[in-house]
């Protein structure tokens, strides 16, 4: 949606767009071979139209996406019709760009067949777009406490005394005041909330071919029957509900929190919402917030700049992994974890993730990532206890667990790695797999 909404505007600026007769979008690799399991024609189409994710309506998207399938059109930038063949968005799997799996390439035709313009852009992860023409490492503003690694990460909590969740809101507080930050850190949690709410009051089935029965809301009543979350006899419950009725949202269309991947996005609100129900002495729940999140973004950092978040680049490792290793972070973090035991409950997280594929049956994101991102939830608070029982030492880093995930990815065939051609999707019979 970003990458079209993107496009849209670039012919508005160079002023061609009501020459525009004909648009062609060609989904390359990881991204053609899942495109309609994971709604990406739905989302370009959207995003021709000018639509963003973190402003569409979902049931407006819902409901549009059906006019432009019975219509056969899309207004470009939102005004401009044009018609949309058949063949409008090609699914291209074998084609693999070598800048990056993710890539998909737009084309605008003028009445004579003239190209008007033509544009590739990136899925990189974690909702980043690259365009062709821009580099891979985006220019930032200088941070008073730059780091690439978590050893440097340490080191500049040891020299400055500060915690990891200080040194992130300082570098955040360049580019804008303190004060916005924490504004923008209580919304993206007010988002995943309300994630949370409507996955557990939304019964029914999830789109696409598996039929796939939505368990969220039934079991939020079974447990709301016994009493509201606190009671630590039924945590663990509580816990795998918030996961799960995140990910049934994100199944189904609706608006989540990409933390840091939309497959991998029930984890980190998940532990969250743990946190603020069962953790005893906590302070203000916005600062609870904005710790967690702080911290969990220290960790996300590193994974994107030393290997990848990207299931097409790193198998489910790279997103169920590197989620449940931020959200350890974070929670070692409201435990009063040192940075220390903070790196080591992440480092814990992502060792006992190594190794996992990305095999979505029928391209959907429901089975296995819907229970996936449970399991991840228990094991990131699995990983936050074992922290806090040592004193931070240990023998394995977080950047020697990151390092072995790049080198994994790099070495997992493709057929693991978000193409839905290896694993359970080959061994799971689908009858239809279309959203």
């Amino acid at each position: 949606m970003r990458a079209a909404n993107r496009f849209a505007h670039l012919l508005e600026e160079r002023g061609v767009l009501d020459r525009v007769i004909g648009v062609r979008v060609e989904l390359y690799g990881s991204l053609g071979a899942t495109g309609p399991g994971h709604g990406t024609p739905d989302a370009v189409v959207l995003g021709l139209e000018g639509h963003r994710p973190e402003t569409v309506d979902p049931e407006y998207a819902a409901r549009r996406r059906r006019e432009i399938h019975d219509d056969a059109k899309v207004l470009l930038a939102g005004r401009h019709p044009v018609a949309l063949d058949a063949d409008a968005i090609a699914l291209l799997p074998r084609v693999v760009d070598p800048r990056h799996t993710n890539a998909l390439r737009f084309t605008a035709t003028a009445a004579d067949a003239a190209v008007l313009a033509e544009k590739t852009y990136y899925s990189i992860g974690g909702g980043f777009v690259l365009a062709e023409d821009e580099p891979d490492t985006q220019v930032a503003a200088p941070v008073p406490h730059p780091f690439e690694t978590a050893a440097e990460l340490l080191e500049r909590c040891a020299a400055t005394g500060a915690g990891i969740a200080e040194l992130v809101l300082a570098n955040e507080a360049v580019t804008r005041d303190e004060a916005e930050v924490r504004a923008r850190l209580a919304e993206i949690w007010r988002v995943m909330r309300e994630c949370i709410d409507a996955g557990c009051r939304t019964d029914g089935t999830l789109p696409g071919g598996l039929r796939v029965r939505r368990r969220a809301a039934a079991l939020y009543r079974r447990m709301i029957a016994h009493g509201a979350p606190g009671d630590p006899a039924r945590a663990m419950d509580w816990l795998n509900l918030a996961a799960m009725a995140v990910n049934e949202q994100n199944a189904a269309g609706g608006r989540i929190v990409t933390a840091p991947t939309n497959g991998a996005a029930g984890i980190v609100p998940a532990v969250l919402f743990y946190a603020l129900h069962y953790l005893p002495d906590l302070r203000s729940d916005d600062e609870a917030v904005a710790e967690y999140l702080l911290t969990a973004a220290a960790i996300a950092i590193l994974f994107k700049r030393r290997a990848s978040i990207s299931g097409a680049e790193m198998g489910c490792q790279g997103e169920v992994g590197s989620a449940c290793s931020m959200a350890a972070a974070g929670l070692t973090a409201l435990l009063g974890g040192t940075p220390a035991q903070i790196e080591n409950a992440a480092e814990i997280a992502i060792e006992h993730n190594l190794g996992l594929t990305c095999d979505p049956v029928g391209g959907l994101v429901q089975i296995p990532c819907i229970e996936r991102n449970a399991m991840a939830s228990v094991k990131a608070v699995n990983a936050a206890s074992l922290a806090m029982h040592g004193d931070g030492t240990h023998r394995v880093s977080l950047d020697q667990a990151i390092e072995t995930m790049r080198q994994t990815g790099r070495d997992m065939l493709d057929k693991y790695k978000e193409t839905s051609t290896g694993g359970l999707a080959v061994n799971v019979a689908v009858n239809v797999v279309e959203c």
